[in-house]
Formats: structure tokens, C-alpha cells, sequence
């Protein structure tokens, strides 16, 4: 008897547990869980989530400068857009584009240039590229894998674009062939290099130069000056003979930042090394 007891309250057991187990089955399946055999009960579907591909797949290119300190970085998508350009210099003009203030942050970098296609990032002299180029190639991918806008609102976008080539109704006709020349001829070649240039106006009935701003790469390029009078200015002074030449013109916080510069060089250059310091070599 005791093992006829014994039996029963088994199969009861087993009955009991049966109805469990197709309870949780039930559960599972309308929550689109999968049932496990193993301990757990229950596990969630794996992530079938695509974006990690995404990323690692991404391929960034590179391409040098005139400028040994400046290179431009390809990501093979759309950045500014057609003849759309953009320049941080500093912290503060980055704020407007979560990616300039990134790039800014990374040791070394002194300016970061956004061009239709390509992100011109520039250096000091003093960082080597083989330790800052591994950085500025993990943010690149992160924003342009993620969809991030470039910028934070449409009107920072709006203000950051270039706007001097733009023909006026106010504009004289030397003026006007001066802006087309420059956006259809000058600024094309220029972007090649990673670089843009910007017109800053001309006084004909004074000095009749036209004055402009280099930006991007060939802003501090040894060859600038060779890219303003062998290229620019001769073909301007060619095709419209009221121009008298091209003048560079610089910010105001250029000029100081350059001043400084000079005045570190001189003091470095003066500065002789001392016995003791030549002893301890």
C-alpha cells in the first residue's frame, strides 16, 4: 500500500509540474520569448542589431596637404554638401557642431575645417600624426555611423556656411565678376588641397586690391603666398583689368596669435644653451 501511495503522489507531482512547465511555454510565447531546456526557464531573444557592423564597415580615407600640419579626411559621405564650408579655430566657434567640439578636445589639434565631402583637421608642430590621427579616425566614425547631426540647430548651420561669394543686387559689375570668378574658378582648386577661400572685399576707387581669406589647409601654408600671387592674382588681374592684386587679410585673432608666435621664436632662437646644460647631455 505504502508503495501504491508512493506512486500516486508522484504521478501527481509529475501532473503538477507538467502543468507548470505548459504554463510558462504559454507565457513565453506570447511574450515572443524562446523556452529554454537548460536551468532558466525563460531567455530573451538575442539582439539582432546591425549598427556594431555598421560601424566597424565604415572606411575613412585620407589624403595630405601643402600643409604638413593639416590633412583631410574623406568618410565617403556627404558633410557640408555641395560648396558648403565651415571652420572652427577655436572652442568656442566649435560649439555649434557636436563633432568640431570633439575634434577640438583631442591634444594637439589647432583647427578643424568641414568641407562638402571631407573634415580638414589641423595640428601644431609640435603632436606627431601617428597619435592623433587614431583619434580623430574613432570620432569620425562614432558621429558619421550614428546619424548624428553636424550641427546642433539649422540656424548654427545657417551662420556657419560661407556667404561673401554670394552675388548682391548692391554689388558693381567688377565686384560681381570678382565673387563669380572666385566661386567657379579659384575655389574648386582650392578645396582639392583641403582649404577654401573667402572674399573680403575690393576698393576700386582706392588700392584696387581684392582683398580675401585663406581657410582650412592653406591658412599658414608655406605656399600660400605662391597660391595668392602665381594663381590668384594673375588669373583676376587677366580676366579683369581693374584689379591691381590679391591682398591676404587676417583676423584679428590671427594676427595676435601669430604675433605671440613670432616673439616665442625669436626668444628661442636667442636662447644659447649653458655649459652645464651641454655637461649634462
Amino acid at each position: 500500500m505504502s508503495l501504491l501511495r508512493a506512486a500516486r503522489a508522484s504521478q501527481r507531482s509529475l501532473i503538477h509540474c507538467r502543468s507548470i512547465s505548459s504554463s510558462a511555454r504559454r507565457a513565453a510565447t506570447a511574450k515572443g520569448s524562446t523556452l529554454s531546456t537548460g536551468s532558466s526557464i525563460l531567455r530573451p531573444q538575442a539582439s539582432t542589431s546591425k549598427l556594431p557592423l555598421l560601424t566597424r564597415s565604415m572606411f575613412i580615407q585620407t589624403e595630405s596637404t601643402p600643409n604638413s600640419d593639416s590633412v583631410k579626411f574623406l568618410p565617403g559621405v556627404d558633410v557640408m554638401g555641395p560648396s558648403g564650408t565651415a571652420e572652427f579655430l577655436d572652442t568656442r566657434s566649435a560649439l555649434s557642431s557636436p563633432l568640431a567640439i570633439r575634434l577640438m578636445g583631442i591634444d594637439g589639434v589647432t583647427a578643424v575645417f568641414y568641407g562638402p565631402d571631407f573634415v580638414t583637421v589641423s595640428k601644431d608642430s609640435e603632436n606627431t600624426w601617428s597619435v592623433i590621427k587614431p583619434e580623430i579616425y574613432a570620432l569620425l566614425m562614432e558621429h558619421f555611423s550614428s546619424g548624428q547631426a553636424l550641427f546642433r540647430s539649422e540656424e548654427d548651420r545657417a551662420n556657419a556656411g560661407p556667404q561673401d561669394t554670394r552675388i548682391l543686387d548692391t554689388d558693381s559689375e567688377t565686384v560681381a565678376m570678382i565673387k563669380e570668378l572666385l566661386e567657379t574658378r579659384v575655389r574648386p582648386a582650392i578645396m582639392e588641397d583641403g582649404g577654401d577661400i573667402e572674399y573680403r572685399g575690393f576698393d576700386q576707387e582706392g588700392d584696387a586690391l581684392v582683398k580675401v581669406k585663406l581657410k582650412g589647409s592653406c591658412r599658414g601654408c608655406d605656399s600660400s603666398t605662391v597660391t595668392l600671387k602665381s594663381g590668384i592674382e594673375r588669373m583676376l588681374m587677366h580676366y579683369i583689368p581693374e584689379v591691381k592684386g590679391v591682398e591676404q587679410v587676417l583676423d584679428q585673432e590671427e594676427e595676435i596669435a601669430l604675433s605671440e608666435f613670432d616673439k616665442l621664436e625669436q626668444r628661442l632662437k636667442t636662447k644659447k644653451p649653458s655649459m652645464a646644460q651641454y655637461m649634462s647631455v
